[in-house]
């Protein structure tokens, strides 16, 4: 089918071709015909040719190098996807040959007229990198054109080969600093992760810690009584208010937005910025993001958990009003579970502990075994933080030794023996209680943990523990490994305290672990045997050792303080690789630290591009050619319509009391003025057939003019005549009105308060970015309010008598 003459034919065989490459086929054998087909005119054959092509060039690099030709003259094509297509199949032979080639390509390629090539041009760049190092000055020379670029489908891709080339030249970026950060919202999804994470690293080096000045509450505590409370406000005012530099501001500002994308890779990217470089009064406001992201799928949920798990180490209060969110559902996996419980023991406090517990109690019901034992370790967390409920949680963990499952009571015995080091003396009872479990208990933890509470606490069970020693030494080879060393443990402790009844015992025990398979149980029963009983003790006297074994053996050993497990996570950026497998990963970034001093800002001021300087004189050059055009219609103005003007002005300079009329209608000729604006706008706009109505003759010489170019056309008798009506409605009020209206006018001005359409039209006198579009209706938000509907009609279509 390849071979065929037909399109149709090539193109049924190529998408089969290109379906077994999706499922993950070997097709590589058809690549010397697929090869041939590159020069094929059908545009859709070619798409899959080359799209076949980028998968399979590295491999078959000999018969790629065979069509290189091709794929030169392809870079001139007109169609922009195989331009695109040709540059990227001819990145992806790896032959040190043709670099000359390919370098050539991406500067052509970068100064495209089609963004989409340039894209890919930008995604050419760290391949070349990666084939010969040696072209990096070339590359950056084209990578900072690439940064220049405004569109929004190139910057993703530059910055993302900035990261790949050469990360380190941070000078590239302060140009172009606040020109990422206006664009951030309309790059596509993958390219925001890319800048928000090389936005991080920058801020880090470019702009102050925003937290250094913050109180800690200590400080507050120790302020003195008798201080005044004004100037210590003040104080800490100043102190608590992070002075953020205006682009740090920017950049916060910009990211903010992506909160609601759709996208958890985003909204994980926006968090860890704020994390990392955010003042801690707004942190808190990616918190509710990162709860919305809990609704996804389970993949997405265990890395946001993790970052979630990281964070309320430090920040407790963030996630306290979203603590339901993290209750365990029986739907979630095991690791999910068990994230979440992570999360719900560090934000534990006095006023939640007890709703906490409640639910923890549940979870020990459960039928997942690794679940339920971290849910009683859980329970051992919260008891250990919070002093108020030790004594609950610790008679609800006693409660739990006479359960039927084996592993709840061995997780108990080990909470329990971790909680008992705080406050051993007040607890005698429960040791003697878990000595019984000895006979009962068959999982290894739980039994070394119940033999190291009798030999630390024999002295406060001094009958029982040798008695306990006893039935452990006659099952001493049966036992596992971590039950040997404690009862070797056991009985050297009970050979310091009470000699009388175990030395034998203790002689007995280290000799069976003498000859025991594990040479860590036969190493330690000989360093035990020569400190306890030196071999010199009968010609010499004891040895240093010995003397000093009740304090080796029996010193004080401090309560283990629970930590959590993702407190050492600080290290790494949140939400990296690196992060969430608490370890240093391959090609790792590490965060910068944050200067003392911020380096000057001036570097990101970009001089105005005289491309914005022209549009303002060519707005305004519109203006005034219409002012000009109306100097022209009114020197061809006709004699009969300057009688009519002379006409109308003789009636006004009749009257005797015109100071008052004005007076009076003052507001009347403030929504006509506004009227003759926006019908001058819309004369803007319309084709020049289209003229507007006389509103009523004004007193300045510029609005006469206005009026002279309203008169010049000979269809606008209708429009005049209702215009001068209207003009002699208010000239027909009574006098004694005007009168009446004058004192108040006089005493009070009136300010009449601007509405929504005299606001649109002050927007008149800015220059704006562009010269806008609008297509003139009737009856639209622009059209004046107090204009009939007739009225308008003969605006805009004076050929039809109304």
């Amino acid at each position: 089918m390849l071979d065929s003459n037909k399109d149709n034919l090539k193109l049924e065989a190529m998408k089969r071709i290109i379906g077994m490459v999706a499922k993950g086929r070997e097709a590589s054998d058809l690549f010397p015909a697929v090869v041939k087909n590159v020069v094929s005119k059908n545009i859709e054959v070619k798409k899959l040719v080359y799209v076949y092509l980028v998968r399979y060039a590295e491999e078959q690099q000999d018969l790629a190098l065979l069509s290189i030709s091709t794929f030169q003259r392809a870079l001139k094509d007109p169609n922009q996807l195989i331009r695109a297509s040709a540059l990227r199949v001819l990145s992806s032979i790896r032959v040190t040959m043709i670099v000359p080639i390919v370098m050539l390509a991406i500067k052509d390629a970068a100064a495209d007229m089609s963004p989409y090539v340039r894209k890919t041009a930008a995604h050419a760049i760290p391949k070349l990198y990666s084939l010969d190092q040696d072209q990096k000055e070339e590359l950056i020379q084209v990578l900072e054109k690439l940064l220049y670029d405004k569109t929004t489908l190139v910057v993703g891709s530059a910055v993302m080969a900035f990261e790949e080339v050469c990360p380190e030249r941070i000078d590239l970026i302060h140009k172009n600093f606040r020109k990422l950060c206006s664009l951030l919202v309309d790059v596509d999804e993958w390219g925001q992760v890319v800048i928000i994470n090389m936005l991080t690293r920058y801020a880090r080096s470019q702009f102050t810690d925003p937290n250094l000045q913050d109180v800690d509450e200590d400080e507050e505590s120790k302020r003195p009584f008798y201080e005044d409370e004004n100037e210590v406000d003040e104080e800490q005012q100043e102190k608590r208010a992070p002075t953020l530099d205006p682009d740090h501001r920017l950049l916060l500002r910009s990211a903010k937005p992506l909160l609601q994308s759709r996208n958890a890779a985003v909204v994980l990217s926006v968090a860890q910025l704020y994390h990392h470089t955010a003042p801690r009064s707004e942190v808190h406001q990616v918190a509710k993001a990162m709860i919305r992201l809990l609704r996804s799928h389970r993949e997405v949920q265990d890395i946001v958990l993790t970052s979630i798990a990281a964070t309320a180490t430090r920040r407790k209060v963030m996630f306290e009003p979203f603590l339901k969110s993290f209750f365990v559902r029986s739907s979630d996996a095991t690791h999910i579970k068990l994230l979440k419980l992570e999360i719900l023991t560090s934000l534990a406090t006095e006023s939640s502990v007890g709703i906490i517990l409640r639910e923890l109690q549940t979870y020990v019901a459960a039928h997942d075994p690794p679940f339920v034992a971290a849910a009683i370790q859980a329970i051992g967390r919260c008891a250990s933080n919070i002093k108020e409920v030790t004594d609950t949680c610790l008679n609800g963990l006693v409660s739990l030794l006479s359960n039927k499952d084996q592993a709840v009571v061995a997780e108990s015995v080990v909470v329990i023996k971790k909680l008992l080091q705080t406050q051993p003396s007040a607890h005698r009872e429960i040791i003697i209680q878990m000595a019984k479990l000895v006979d009962s208990v068959t999982v290894p933890q739980a039994r070394a943990s119940i033999l190291w509470l009798l030999g630390e606490y024999s002295e406060r069970v001094p009958k029982i523990a040798p008695d306990v020693l006893r039935k452990m030494a006659k099952t001493f080879t049966s036992e596992e490994d971590i039950v040997k060393l404690q009862v070797m443990t056991l009985a050297v402790k009970l050979c310091l305290t009470n000699p009388k009844q175990t030395k034998l015992l203790c002689q007995y025990v280290l000799q069976l672990a003498k000859y025991d398979q594990n040479y860590d149980l036969r190493d330690r029963a000989r360093f035990l045997r020569h400190i306890i009983f030196p071999a010199d003790a009968e010609s010499g006297g004891p040895t240093r050792l010995s003397k000093q074994a009740k304090k080796i053996f029996l010193a004080p050993k401090p309560a283990p303080v629970p930590e959590s497990h993702f407190k050492d996570r600080e290290q790494f950026q949140l939400g990296s690789l690196s992060h969430y497998i608490n370890t240093k990963a391959n090609g790792y970034q590490e965060l910068p630290p944050f200067p003392l001093e911020a380096p000057d800002p001036k570097a990101r001021d970009v001089e105005t591009e005289p491309q914005v300087m022209e549009q303002a004189p060519l707005f305004t050059a519109k203006k005034v050619s219409s002012k000009k055009d109306s100097k022209f219609y009114s020197d061809t103005e006709s004699p009969e319509d300057e009688s009519e003007e002379d006409e109308n002005s003789s009636d006004e300079d009749d009257d005797d009391d015109e100071e008052e009329e004005d007076s009076s209608s003052d507001k009347d000729e403030e929504e006509d003025d506004n009227e003759d604006e926006e019908s001058s706008g819309l004369e803007e706009k319309l084709p020049k057939k289209v003229v507007k109505s006389n509103a009523k003759p004004k007193s300045d010489e510029e609005e006469e003019e206005d009026e002279s170019d309203e008169d010049d056309s000979s269809s606008e008798s209708v429009s005049d005549s209702d215009s001068e009506d209207e003009s002699s409605e208010p000239s027909s009020v009574p006098k004694k009105q005007t009168r009446n209206a004058k004192p108040a006018k006089e005493s009070t001005p009136v300010v009449k308060p601007k509405s929504n359409l005299d606001l649109l039209l002050d927007l008149d006198d800015v220059s704006p970015a562009f010269t806008p579009i609008m297509t003139p209706s009737l009856g639209g938000f622009l059209t004046p309010m107090s204009t009939p509907s007739s009225q308008v009609k003969t605006q805009l279509f004076p050929d039809i008598q109304v």
